[in-house]
Protein backbone atom coordinates (compact mmCIF):
# COMPACT_ATOMS: atom_id res chain seq x y z
CA UNK A 1 0.00 0.00 0.00
CA UNK A 2 2.82 2.37 0.85
CA UNK A 3 4.53 1.68 -2.51
CA UNK A 4 1.26 2.31 -4.37
CA UNK A 5 0.78 5.58 -2.51
CA UNK A 6 4.30 6.64 -3.44
CA UNK A 7 3.70 5.86 -7.11
CA UNK A 8 0.46 7.88 -7.06
CA UNK A 9 2.28 10.80 -5.45
CA UNK A 10 5.00 10.72 -8.09
CA UNK A 11 2.34 10.58 -10.82
CA UNK A 12 0.56 13.60 -9.33
CA UNK A 13 3.87 15.46 -9.11
CA UNK A 14 4.65 14.68 -12.76
CA UNK A 15 1.24 15.93 -13.83
CA UNK A 16 1.71 19.13 -11.81
CA UNK A 17 5.13 19.73 -13.34
CA UNK A 18 3.68 19.14 -16.80
CA UNK A 19 0.97 21.72 -16.14
CA UNK A 20 3.53 24.22 -14.88
CA UNK A 21 5.63 23.72 -17.99
CA UNK A 22 2.59 24.39 -20.13
CA UNK A 23 1.85 27.60 -18.22
CA UNK A 24 5.40 28.81 -18.68
CA UNK A 25 5.63 27.85 -22.35
CA UNK A 26 4.31 29.40 -25.52
CA UNK A 27 0.64 30.36 -25.22
CA UNK A 28 0.05 30.40 -28.96
CA UNK A 29 0.08 27.35 -31.23
CA UNK A 30 -2.54 27.80 -33.93
CA UNK A 31 -3.67 25.26 -36.47
CA UNK A 32 -6.21 26.14 -39.13
CA UNK A 33 -8.95 23.71 -40.02
CA UNK A 34 -8.07 21.23 -42.76
CA UNK A 35 -8.61 22.46 -46.29
CA UNK A 36 -12.20 21.92 -47.33
CA UNK A 37 -13.52 21.70 -43.75
CA UNK A 38 -13.77 25.38 -42.88
CA UNK A 39 -16.40 26.17 -40.28
CA UNK A 40 -17.49 29.47 -41.75
CA UNK A 41 -20.06 30.46 -44.32
CA UNK A 42 -20.66 34.11 -45.25
CA UNK A 43 -22.24 35.96 -42.28
CA UNK A 44 -24.89 38.66 -42.47
CA UNK A 45 -22.13 41.11 -43.32
CA UNK A 46 -21.32 39.17 -46.45
CA UNK A 47 -17.92 38.80 -48.08
CA UNK A 48 -18.08 39.70 -51.78
CA UNK A 49 -15.56 40.26 -54.56
CA UNK A 50 -13.52 43.45 -54.63
CA UNK A 51 -12.97 46.08 -57.28
CA UNK A 52 -9.40 46.33 -58.57
CA UNK A 53 -9.43 50.08 -59.07
CA UNK A 54 -8.01 50.74 -55.61
CA UNK A 55 -4.57 49.15 -56.18
CA UNK A 56 -1.81 50.40 -53.89
CA UNK A 57 1.02 52.10 -55.79
CA UNK A 58 4.58 50.86 -55.33
CA UNK A 59 7.62 52.59 -53.89
CA UNK A 60 11.11 52.02 -52.51
CA UNK A 61 11.68 50.06 -49.32
CA UNK A 62 13.07 52.04 -46.40
CA UNK A 63 16.59 50.96 -45.49
CA UNK A 64 16.62 52.43 -41.97
CA UNK A 65 18.77 50.33 -39.66
CA UNK A 66 17.34 48.86 -36.45
CA UNK A 67 18.39 50.87 -33.40
CA UNK A 68 17.46 49.71 -29.92
CA UNK A 69 16.10 52.37 -27.66
CA UNK A 70 15.56 54.96 -30.35
CA UNK A 71 13.55 57.92 -29.14
CA UNK A 72 9.76 57.82 -29.41
CA UNK A 73 8.34 59.50 -32.48
CA UNK A 74 5.33 61.83 -32.41
CA UNK A 75 2.12 60.00 -33.33
CA UNK A 76 0.09 62.91 -34.64
CA UNK A 77 -2.56 62.56 -31.92
CA UNK A 78 -2.40 64.05 -28.45
CA UNK A 79 -3.50 60.89 -26.60
CA UNK A 80 -1.58 58.24 -28.54
CA UNK A 81 1.83 56.92 -27.53
CA UNK A 82 4.49 55.49 -29.83
CA UNK A 83 7.89 53.83 -29.61
CA UNK A 84 10.19 53.65 -32.64
CA UNK A 85 12.54 50.80 -33.53
CA UNK A 86 14.25 51.43 -36.83
CA UNK A 87 11.55 51.91 -39.48
CA UNK A 88 8.92 50.14 -37.35
CA UNK A 89 7.04 51.67 -34.47
CA UNK A 90 4.09 50.58 -32.38
CA UNK A 91 1.46 53.08 -31.34
CA UNK A 92 -1.25 52.67 -28.75
CA UNK A 93 -4.48 54.43 -27.91
CA UNK A 94 -6.42 52.96 -25.02
CA UNK A 95 -6.39 49.17 -25.42
CA UNK A 96 -5.76 49.50 -29.17
CA UNK A 97 -2.31 49.06 -30.68
CA UNK A 98 -1.12 49.16 -34.27
CA UNK A 99 2.12 49.29 -36.21
CA UNK A 100 3.45 52.11 -38.34
CA UNK A 101 6.12 51.00 -40.82
CA UNK A 102 8.08 53.38 -43.02
CA UNK A 103 7.64 51.17 -46.09
CA UNK A 104 5.00 51.24 -48.83
CA UNK A 105 2.09 48.84 -48.47
CA UNK A 106 2.93 46.75 -51.53
CA UNK A 107 6.37 45.98 -50.07
CA UNK A 108 4.80 44.74 -46.83
CA UNK A 109 2.07 42.56 -48.31
CA UNK A 110 4.19 39.45 -48.91
CA UNK A 111 5.99 39.52 -45.51
CA UNK A 112 2.66 39.92 -43.70
CA UNK A 113 1.08 37.09 -45.67
CA UNK A 114 4.08 34.85 -44.94
CA UNK A 115 3.80 35.78 -41.27
CA UNK A 116 0.26 34.41 -40.94
CA UNK A 117 1.06 31.23 -42.83
CA UNK A 118 4.17 30.66 -40.69
CA UNK A 119 1.96 31.15 -37.61
CA UNK A 120 -0.21 28.16 -38.60
CA UNK A 121 -3.08 29.87 -40.41
CA UNK A 122 -4.70 29.42 -43.79
CA UNK A 123 -5.79 32.66 -45.42
CA UNK A 124 -9.50 32.81 -46.23
CA UNK A 125 -9.19 36.27 -47.77
CA UNK A 126 -6.27 38.14 -49.32
CA UNK A 127 -7.14 41.35 -51.17
CA UNK A 128 -4.03 43.49 -51.81
CA UNK A 129 -6.10 46.00 -53.78
CA UNK A 130 -7.91 47.03 -50.59
CA UNK A 131 -5.14 46.07 -48.14
CA UNK A 132 -7.08 43.39 -46.25
CA UNK A 133 -6.22 39.78 -45.45
CA UNK A 134 -8.11 37.48 -43.13
CA UNK A 135 -7.26 34.06 -41.72
CA UNK A 136 -9.51 31.05 -41.66
CA UNK A 137 -10.95 29.91 -38.33
CA UNK A 138 -8.20 28.23 -36.33
CA UNK A 139 -7.76 26.58 -32.95
CA UNK A 140 -5.12 27.58 -30.44
CA UNK A 141 -3.74 24.14 -29.59
CA UNK A 142 -1.65 25.62 -26.78
CA UNK A 143 -4.88 25.84 -24.75
CA UNK A 144 -5.29 22.06 -24.72
CA UNK A 145 -4.56 20.54 -21.30
CA UNK A 146 -0.99 19.31 -21.11
CA UNK A 147 -1.77 16.53 -18.63
CA UNK A 148 -0.02 13.21 -18.19
CA UNK A 149 -2.39 11.24 -20.43
CA UNK A 150 -2.15 13.62 -23.38
CA UNK A 151 1.61 14.01 -22.99
CA UNK A 152 2.04 10.24 -23.30
CA UNK A 153 -0.62 8.81 -25.64
CA UNK A 154 -2.93 11.73 -26.39
CA UNK A 155 -0.79 13.28 -29.10
CA UNK A 156 -1.21 10.10 -31.14
CA UNK A 157 -4.92 10.93 -31.32
CA UNK A 158 -4.57 14.70 -31.27
CA UNK A 159 -7.56 15.25 -33.54
CA UNK A 160 -9.84 13.96 -30.76
CA UNK A 161 -8.88 16.89 -28.54
CA UNK A 162 -10.56 20.27 -28.94
CA UNK A 163 -10.56 23.49 -26.96
CA UNK A 164 -14.11 24.38 -28.03
CA UNK A 165 -12.82 27.74 -29.25
CA UNK A 166 -11.91 29.10 -32.66
CA UNK A 167 -10.19 32.36 -33.65
CA UNK A 168 -9.65 34.32 -36.81
CA UNK A 169 -7.65 37.47 -37.43
CA UNK A 170 -8.02 40.29 -39.91
CA UNK A 171 -5.05 42.41 -40.96
CA UNK A 172 -5.59 45.80 -42.57
CA UNK A 173 -2.78 47.75 -44.25
CA UNK A 174 -3.54 51.44 -44.68
CA UNK A 175 -1.28 54.03 -46.29
CA UNK A 176 -0.46 57.16 -44.31
CA UNK A 177 0.35 60.67 -45.48
CA UNK A 178 4.11 60.11 -45.14
CA UNK A 179 4.24 57.24 -47.62
CA UNK A 180 4.43 54.58 -44.91
CA UNK A 181 1.89 52.00 -43.82
CA UNK A 182 -0.27 51.50 -40.75
CA UNK A 183 -0.95 47.84 -39.90
CA UNK A 184 -3.96 46.85 -37.79
CA UNK A 185 -4.70 43.36 -36.49
CA UNK A 186 -8.14 42.51 -35.11
CA UNK A 187 -9.43 39.31 -33.52
CA UNK A 188 -12.78 37.55 -33.72
CA UNK A 189 -13.61 34.52 -31.60
CA UNK A 190 -16.22 31.78 -31.41
CA UNK A 191 -16.95 29.31 -28.61
CA UNK A 192 -18.79 26.00 -28.67
CA UNK A 193 -21.60 25.72 -26.10
CA UNK A 194 -24.45 23.33 -25.45
CA UNK A 195 -27.53 24.27 -27.44
CA UNK A 196 -30.10 22.64 -25.16
CA UNK A 197 -30.53 21.93 -21.46
CA UNK A 198 -30.22 18.23 -22.18
CA UNK A 199 -26.75 18.86 -23.62
CA UNK A 200 -27.38 16.63 -26.61
CA UNK A 201 -25.99 19.06 -29.18
CA UNK A 202 -23.65 22.02 -29.39
CA UNK A 203 -23.72 25.34 -31.22
CA UNK A 204 -21.11 27.98 -31.95
CA UNK A 205 -21.58 31.51 -30.71
CA UNK A 206 -19.40 34.65 -30.70
CA UNK A 207 -17.12 35.42 -27.81
CA UNK A 208 -15.51 38.82 -27.12
CA UNK A 209 -12.48 39.99 -29.08
CA UNK A 210 -9.20 39.58 -27.23
CA UNK A 211 -6.99 42.72 -27.25
CA UNK A 212 -4.12 40.74 -25.70
CA UNK A 213 -4.09 38.32 -28.63
CA UNK A 214 -4.13 41.25 -31.05
CA UNK A 215 -1.16 42.82 -29.24
CA UNK A 216 0.78 39.56 -29.18
CA UNK A 217 0.43 39.07 -32.92
CA UNK A 218 1.46 42.69 -33.52
CA UNK A 219 4.55 42.01 -31.43
CA UNK A 220 5.35 38.88 -33.41
CA UNK A 221 4.82 40.75 -36.65
CA UNK A 222 7.35 43.34 -35.45
CA UNK A 223 9.86 40.51 -35.12
CA UNK A 224 9.02 39.33 -38.63
CA UNK A 225 9.75 42.86 -39.87
CA UNK A 226 13.17 42.99 -38.22
CA UNK A 227 12.71 43.92 -34.54
CA UNK A 228 14.42 41.65 -32.01
CA UNK A 229 12.40 39.56 -29.56
CA UNK A 230 13.68 41.58 -26.58
CA UNK A 231 12.89 44.93 -28.19
CA UNK A 232 9.40 43.84 -29.23
CA UNK A 233 8.56 42.63 -25.73
CA UNK A 234 9.75 45.89 -24.22
CA UNK A 235 7.66 48.16 -26.44
CA UNK A 236 4.38 46.26 -25.97
CA UNK A 237 4.77 46.10 -22.18
CA UNK A 238 3.93 49.78 -21.69
CA UNK A 239 0.63 50.34 -19.84
CA UNK A 240 -2.42 51.23 -21.93
CA UNK A 241 -3.92 54.70 -21.88
CA UNK A 242 -7.59 55.38 -21.18
CA UNK A 243 -9.88 55.76 -24.15
CA UNK A 244 -13.26 57.44 -24.44
CA UNK A 245 -16.45 55.39 -24.63
CA UNK A 246 -19.08 55.66 -27.33
CA UNK A 247 -22.81 56.20 -27.06
CA UNK A 248 -25.79 55.83 -29.35
CA UNK A 249 -27.96 58.87 -30.06
CA UNK A 250 -30.53 60.17 -32.51
CA UNK A 251 -29.80 63.22 -34.67
CA UNK A 252 -32.48 64.47 -37.07
CA UNK A 253 -34.34 61.20 -36.50
CA UNK A 254 -31.27 59.22 -37.65
CA UNK A 255 -29.34 56.75 -35.45
CA UNK A 256 -25.71 57.76 -34.83
CA UNK A 257 -22.73 57.00 -32.63
CA UNK A 258 -21.21 59.93 -30.74
CA UNK A 259 -17.60 60.11 -29.55
CA UNK A 260 -15.88 62.80 -27.48
CA UNK A 261 -12.68 62.76 -29.50
CA UNK A 262 -11.19 64.14 -32.70
CA UNK A 263 -11.18 62.69 -36.19
CA UNK A 264 -7.88 60.77 -36.13
CA UNK A 265 -8.78 58.69 -33.10
CA UNK A 266 -12.41 58.27 -34.15
CA UNK A 267 -11.47 57.15 -37.68
CA UNK A 268 -9.05 54.58 -36.30
CA UNK A 269 -11.47 53.25 -33.69
CA UNK A 270 -14.35 52.93 -36.15
CA UNK A 271 -12.11 51.08 -38.61
CA UNK A 272 -11.05 48.61 -35.93
CA UNK A 273 -14.67 48.14 -34.87
CA UNK A 274 -15.67 47.32 -38.45
CA UNK A 275 -12.82 44.81 -38.69
CA UNK A 276 -13.65 43.12 -35.38
CA UNK A 277 -17.35 42.76 -36.12
CA UNK A 278 -16.85 41.26 -39.56
CA UNK A 279 -18.10 43.99 -41.87
CA UNK A 280 -17.12 43.69 -45.51
CA UNK A 281 -15.24 46.95 -46.06
CA UNK A 282 -14.98 47.35 -49.81
CA UNK A 283 -13.18 50.68 -49.75
CA UNK A 284 -12.41 53.62 -47.51
CA UNK A 285 -11.72 57.30 -48.10
CA UNK A 286 -10.02 58.90 -45.12
CA UNK A 287 -10.14 62.39 -46.63
CA UNK A 288 -13.92 62.16 -46.80
CA UNK A 289 -14.21 60.14 -43.58
CA UNK A 290 -16.09 57.32 -45.30
CA UNK A 291 -16.02 53.53 -45.12
CA UNK A 292 -17.88 51.70 -47.91
CA UNK A 293 -19.44 48.46 -46.61
CA UNK A 294 -21.86 45.75 -47.65
CA UNK A 295 -24.51 44.29 -45.37
CA UNK A 296 -27.07 41.47 -45.59
CA UNK A 297 -30.16 42.20 -43.50
CA UNK A 298 -31.64 39.42 -41.32
CA UNK A 299 -34.61 37.68 -42.92
CA UNK A 300 -37.70 38.66 -40.94
CA UNK A 301 -39.70 35.73 -42.35
CA UNK A 302 -37.28 33.11 -41.10
CA UNK A 303 -36.20 32.25 -37.61
CA UNK A 304 -32.49 32.88 -37.89
CA UNK A 305 -29.64 33.69 -35.52
CA UNK A 306 -28.37 37.21 -35.18
CA UNK A 307 -25.44 38.94 -36.85
CA UNK A 308 -22.98 36.11 -36.33
CA UNK A 309 -25.28 33.14 -35.80
CA UNK A 310 -24.68 31.83 -39.29
CA UNK A 311 -20.90 31.81 -39.07
CA UNK A 312 -20.80 28.08 -38.49
CA UNK A 313 -23.96 27.10 -40.34
CA UNK A 314 -24.05 25.05 -43.52
CA UNK A 315 -26.55 27.31 -45.29
CA UNK A 316 -26.14 30.72 -46.88
CA UNK A 317 -28.49 33.67 -47.07
CA UNK A 318 -30.45 34.29 -50.24
CA UNK A 319 -30.98 37.92 -49.25
CA UNK A 320 -29.01 40.20 -51.57
CA UNK A 321 -26.40 42.42 -49.89
CA UNK A 322 -26.96 46.14 -49.55
CA UNK A 323 -24.31 48.83 -49.84
CA UNK A 324 -23.91 51.44 -47.12
CA UNK A 325 -21.47 54.17 -46.20
CA UNK A 326 -20.23 54.57 -42.64
CA UNK A 327 -19.40 58.25 -42.29
CA UNK A 328 -17.12 59.76 -39.64
CA UNK A 329 -17.60 63.52 -39.17
CA UNK A 330 -15.70 65.57 -36.60
CA UNK A 331 -15.79 69.09 -35.22
CA UNK A 332 -12.88 69.64 -32.88
CA UNK A 333 -12.99 66.91 -30.24
CA UNK A 334 -16.54 65.79 -31.06
CA UNK A 335 -17.28 63.10 -33.64
CA UNK A 336 -20.48 61.63 -35.06
CA UNK A 337 -20.65 58.30 -36.90
CA UNK A 338 -23.67 57.82 -39.15
CA UNK A 339 -24.95 55.51 -41.88
CA UNK A 340 -25.73 56.58 -45.45
CA UNK A 341 -27.26 54.48 -48.20
CA UNK A 342 -25.51 53.64 -51.47
CA UNK A 343 -26.55 56.96 -53.02
CA UNK A 344 -25.13 58.92 -50.07
CA UNK A 345 -28.46 59.86 -48.46
CA UNK A 346 -28.94 59.62 -44.66
CA UNK A 347 -30.33 56.26 -43.60
CA UNK A 348 -32.88 55.82 -40.81
CA UNK A 349 -33.96 52.21 -41.44
CA UNK A 350 -33.81 49.29 -39.04
CA UNK A 351 -30.63 48.19 -40.82
CA UNK A 352 -28.98 51.52 -40.02
CA UNK A 353 -29.91 51.16 -36.37
CA UNK A 354 -28.48 47.62 -36.25
CA UNK A 355 -25.24 48.74 -37.86
CA UNK A 356 -24.89 51.72 -35.51
CA UNK A 357 -25.56 49.51 -32.50
CA UNK A 358 -22.89 46.99 -33.53
CA UNK A 359 -20.32 49.76 -33.90
CA UNK A 360 -21.28 51.43 -30.62
CA UNK A 361 -21.12 48.14 -28.69
CA UNK A 362 -17.59 47.46 -29.93
CA UNK A 363 -16.42 51.01 -29.13
CA UNK A 364 -17.69 50.95 -25.55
Amino acid sequence: MKAATTRLSLLALAMALSACAALEGDKIDYKSAAKGSTLEVPPDLTQLSRDSRYAVPGGPVSAAAMQAGQAAQPSGTANAAAMQLGDVRIERDGNQRWLVVNRPADKLWEPVRDFWQESGFNLAQAEPNVGIMETDWAENRAKLPQDFIRSTIGKLLDSLYSTGERDKFRTRLERNANGGTEIYITHRGMIEVYGTQTKDNTVWQPRPSDPELETEFLRRLMVKLGVSQEQSKAVVAAPALRTQSARMATVDNKPVVQLDEGFDRAWRRVGLALDRTGFTVEDRNRNEGTYFVRYVAPNADKKEPGFFGKLFSGSSSATPPLKYRIVVRSQGESTTVSVLNEAGAPESSANAERIVRVIADDLK
